[in-house]
């Protein structure tokens, strides 16, 4: 691909203003598999005439459109598997001992994609004993294309192929004539909404447990601190949050703290006052 210096400026540029997505020249790649599709729908040559129509008339339709394409990442369900055993295993039994007087709590998906990973955590919940227990698991991410393909919850052959276990598929999906659409009762347990992670996560309230694995790779040091600092926010006391295999918190920020034991796994650091937000992975409420 022959991409001008300057206009290969204003993508990377852009997209950091934008989404904290960095662009380094090793994944120049990126920018022509993702958003060759986006001058194609729009009758343009390539990205030359991507970056010529941003600079004409900073058209904001098109620049959505161009972080929305960059932006959208591949998945699969249970994806690594282990995140999702050490859900069950290890994070919920001492969670639901903790909230057995109110019975409810909330996961947020925090980069769910075409909603795999929502929906392999409803299903991992759904086989659990909850009847009588309120929860709520909301997908966020910035494409609002993507976003609805999750809201539909209709998936190809291909993709409950990947990671998804038969005995579940049968249980969990119904059998379309295009693929397989996610049954009502599962359906009805995940929300999704559009939301960007350099953003406030205020208005989405706060979770017990938060997914953002495989995001912060993608970010510079700056932008990692911005979005960690928003998903500590978001953290009811006792939760936690499950980062990628690839990821740490170690030299970003002194506010979350690893789970001993669990790697990945990260809660609130000790409070002045000794109370910790770990105390839920102890059995203990706060």
């Amino acid at each position: 691909m022959n991409l001008h210096p300057q206009d290969y400026q204003l993508f990377e540029v852009l997209l950091k203003r934008e989404s904290g997505l960095v662009i380094t020249p090793d994944k120049m790649y990126l920018l022509e598999s993702r958003l060759m599709p986006v001058a194609a729908r729009r009758g343009l040559g390539g990205l030359g005439d991507i970056a010529f129509q941003l600079r004409q008339d900073g058209n904001a339709k098109l620049l959505r459109e161009v972080v929305e394409a960059m932006a959208t990442s591949e998945t699969s369900f249970f994806c690594d598997h282990t995140p999702f055993q050490r859900l069950k295993d290890d994070i919920l039994p001492p969670l639901l001992a903790a909230r057995a007087v109110e019975k409810k709590f909330r996961i947020w998906s925090a980069a769910c994609a075409s909603g795999q990973e929502p929906y392999s955590i409803a299903m991992l919940l759904h086989e659990m004993p909850l009847a009588s227990w309120k929860y709520e698991i909301l997908g966020t991410d910035m494409s609002n294309d993507i976003l609805a393909k999750a809201d539909a919850g209709i998936y190809s052959q291909f993709e409950v192929q990947r990671g998804l276990p038969v005995q579940q598929l049968m249980r969990h999906f119904e059998k379309e004539e295009h693929g397989w659409r996610v049954r009502p009762a599962l359906r009805e347990k995940v929300s999704f909404r559009p939301f960007n992670l350099l953003d406030s996560a205020r208005p989405l309230g706060l979770f017990d447990i938060i997914f953002c694995r495989n995001v912060l790779i993608y970010f510079d040091v700056q932008t990692k601190i911005r979005v960690l600092h928003n998903l500590h926010a978001a953290l009811q006391p006792g939760g936690v949050l499950l980062l990628g295999g690839a990821e740490t918190v170690l030299g970003l920020t002194e506010a979350l703290q690893p789970v001993e034991g669990m790697q990945g796994v990260y809660a609130a650091a000790p409070q002045k006052n000794g109370c910790t937000n770990a105390a839920v992975l102890s059995g203990r409420t706060l």
